[in-house]
């Protein structure tokens, strides 16, 4: 597997497997072999493997959530899959495309479940989505989360799309609030949605790299430092934008040189590091 995509794919893989557990995807009685098998990808250090076993796991969560269409936990489940693995592991464009547009589908059908108030948010202004977005509270946070991860998502997968790219202002907003309500969810990653999000466009295009730069520190110290993907993220998104080489390279050296402890961040580490070999590899022809 040689061409992993954006660091932006990687987020929306990690938060995608954190944020729902799986545990939650299915009726108790199926409750711990979920949390299980949640564990054991967290835990893998060959992505390779997890890219090979994925795809049966995508259609045993849609045979379920055809049989149970309105549980809100299963849909926020099968949308994380979903767009996970169109973000990482898909390098077909259209396949892409179709994939995150089913991870959209099940997070805004739980999304409308869960706030049926709230349904048509993406048909509203600006002015009166963001004005939508203040009835949320703490407890509505994994939903909200769920929906701007899958949004994220499908507007990557549209990326050439600028009618797509013209809904980035929503996405943000939406992570916006959800920081608002927990600026330490997933081990700091929805710091790390926003930096993302902040260094999409160019300085030139009015991307913000010094805002940018403060989420992913902020990331970093919710993490103490053991989110590898902030530091990838810190060179990729922040020192390559202002050419800051020194900075690039000692952060990549300090991913590829972290121990990877075998614990829930193993496979996103390890895809860190992974990418950050490259990055480095790089770095003399992009400086």
């Amino acid at each position: 597997m040689h061409n992993f995509r954006t660091y932006y794919s990687v987020l929306i893989f990690a938060a995608s497997l954190v944020t729902t557990g799986c545990g939650q995807m299915v009726s108790n009685a199926k409750k711990d072999f979920a949390e299980d098998l949640s564990e054991t990808i967290l835990e893998q250090n060959d992505p390779e493997t997890v890219k090979q076993a994925v795809p049966a796991y995508m259609i045993l969560i849609s045979s379920m959530i055809k049989g149970d269409p309105d549980n809100v936990d299963l849909l926020i489940s099968g949308s994380s899959l979903y767009g996970a693995y169109a973000s990482v592991f898909v390098d077909d464009k259209e396949r892409q495309k179709r994939l995150s547009t089913i991870s959209f589908e099940y997070a805004h059908h739980a999304f409308c479940i869960h706030k049926p108030s709230a349904c048509n948010i993406r048909e509203l202004s600006y002015f009166e989505f963001e004005q939508s977005l203040m009835q949320f509270n703490k407890e509505d946070v994994k939903v909200l989360f769920a929906l701007g991860s899958a949004w994220a998502g499908w507007l990557q997968a549209h990326s050439s799309d600028w009618n797509a790219v013209a809904e980035l202002p929503r996405v943000k907003a939406i992570i916006q609030r959800v920081l608002e309500l927990d600026e330490t969810m997933n081990n700091g990653d929805a710091q790390l949605y926003m930096a993302v999000m902040e260094s999409f466009l160019t300085p030139a295009q009015g991307g913000k790299p010094e805002i940018a730069q403060r989420h992913i520190e902020r990331a970093i110290e919710i993490s103490q430092g053991t989110n590898l993907m902030a530091k990838l993220l810190y060179a990729e998104k922040y020192a390559r934008l202002v050419f800051d080489q020194e900075l690039h390279d000692r952060l990549l050296k300090e991913v590829i040189d972290a121990p990877v402890e075998k614990n829930e961040s193993t496979l996103i580490n390890s895809i860190a590091q992974y990418k950050a070999k490259i990055l480095l590899a790089e770095s003399g022809d992009y400086f």
